[in-house]
């Protein structure tokens, strides 16, 4: 690599992206590897689930971002471990990749929180072959009421959202407005009332949305309830069967979709590295964001134990992975060159959340104290997620389906491909599923 500084990037997704786009004018040689050659745009992989957009809106191939930066190069593989002495990369195939400084963005993998039946029956929604799975099971289950309308009290179109996060939320909001605005005129004259469909939203927590404001959270669960949704707070999922949800309060309800967002761990090359590591399995990284024991190291993202000023942990979110990786980046490149602080700590800037939980409907908090619901929330949402995805064609794509969808209450991709309806129990890893 013409003897300059080799970075190894594990991971693809925006915490890796951001690391190597930050080296672009740095005199080092960048290896970005990940077991997907695509980037995957997790925020809408909801509305892939909902037959809202194609897999492909929300995926962007890695090699097409890097086609223009020539100190990149892409491995697909998936990492092994990491062997510190040799200072290498070990991968599934081929050879080891060797590092001067090695940056772990692997991201994470859902978190069952080992409650029975969860792995086996719930549908996860963190992956893009997640989205696609969940799609074809929903859309299978009113295909199985059409044949058999019987099946519709045993719970087929009884859908139960677990997570009251804005994952939760939004796939909840999502999933009533494709039941009564799309499916309901595609099952007209079907030998089951659609309008038997039932959305349960469940948290946990006293109330929805916790990182949120309290006048945020009550419109989001007031909208919700207006437009549907069940929602329960304050109880937690005790057991999961093939039809039925028992939750902690000894309810029991029959479902045939269990959908877990609630919550994650770090991904299982986090253990692998045989490094310290803290909550949740993320790995314990010092204020600079370099793994101990391992000056050359950093980790960043949902597989790091990034804490904030006040010592608690930051949520994993894209923007702690982005700015955790421009972080990374700058150090290395002062280090490399010779300039700057190479060990400055990391300081997180909070830009503010967003949920959205349907048409015009959404709850935005920016910094300043600035907070707006309904539409001009949800305008502020569609910007913000056309300006962050990958790709042009991506974005105009995605514009289209919104648009389309807004002007007709159409969606395009109600389609169950594969086998047909989506394996329970997928296995999730994380933005950056190499490990």
């Amino acid at each position: 690599m013409n003897g300059r500084t080799n970075v190894v990037v594990v991971g693809a997704g925006f915490g890796g992206l951001a690391v190597a786009r930050g080296l672009a004018d740095a005199p080092v040689e960048v290896t970005l590897v990940d077991r997907n050659n695509f980037h995957t745009f997790q925020p809408l992989l909801y509305q892939v689930a909902t037959s809202g957009l194609n897999p492909a809106d929300v995926a962007y191939p890695v090699r097409g971002i890097f086609q223009r930066q020539r100190n990149v190069r892409f491995r697909r593989a998936t990492v092994t471990g990491v062997d510190w002495e040799a200072g290498e990369v070990t991968v599934d195939s081929g050879d080891p990749l060797a590092f001067d400084h090695l940056v772990v963005a692997a991201g994470a993998e859902v978190n069952d929180f080992g409650i029975p039946g969860v792995a086996q029956h719930g549908f996860p929604l963190y992956v893009l072959p997640d989205a696609v799975h969940l799609r074809n099971h929903i859309l299978g289950r009113f295909e199985a009421a059409d044949a058999d309308p019987a099946a519709v009290d045993d719970g087929a179109l009884t859908f139960v959202v677990v997570g009251g996060g804005p994952t939760g939320v939004e796939v909840a909001g999502a999933l009533v407005e494709l039941i009564d605005k799309v499916l309901h005129r595609d099952f007209r004259g079907s030998r089951f009332d659609v309008r038997r469909a039932h959305v349960v939203l469940v948290e946990m927590l006293d109330d929805l949305l916790p990182p949120f404001r309290p006048g945020s959270r009550r419109y989001a669960r007031s909208t919700l309830a207006a437009r549907g949704v069940e929602v329960r707070t304050g109880t937690s999922v005790a057991e999961v069967t093939a039809t039925r949800v028992r939750l902690g309060d000894g309810t029991e309800i029959p479902a045939h979709t269990l959908v877990w967002a609630a919550g994650v761990k770090a991904g299982a090359l986090a253990t692998a590295l045989d490094v310290p590591t803290g909550r949740g399995g993320r790995i314990t990284v010092a204020p600079d964001l370099r793994i101990a024991g391992h000056p050359e190291a950093f980790a960043i993202g949902d597989i790091a134990a990034i804490t904030a000023g006040d010592g608690s942990l930051l949520p994993g979110v894209a923007q702690v992975a982005m700015q955790s990786g421009h972080h990374v980046a700058t150090l290395i490149q002062r280090g490399v060159v010779g300039e700057g602080d190479a060990h400055a700590p990391f300081r997180y800037r909070d830009k503010g959340s967003m949920a959205t939980i349907g048409r015009r409907s959404a709850v935005t908090e920016l910094g300043g104290g600035i907070r707006l619901t309904g539409t001009p929330a949800w305008v502020a949402w569609l910007g913000l997620h056309l300006v962050y995805l990958m790709g042009f064609r991506n974005r105009v794509s995605v514009f289209v389906n919104w648009a389309w969808n807004y002007l007709t209450w159409d969606r395009g991709a109600r389609l169950i491909l594969g086998s047909g309806e989506g394996e329970r129990g997928t296995t999730s890893t994380g933005s950056d599923p190499e490990a």
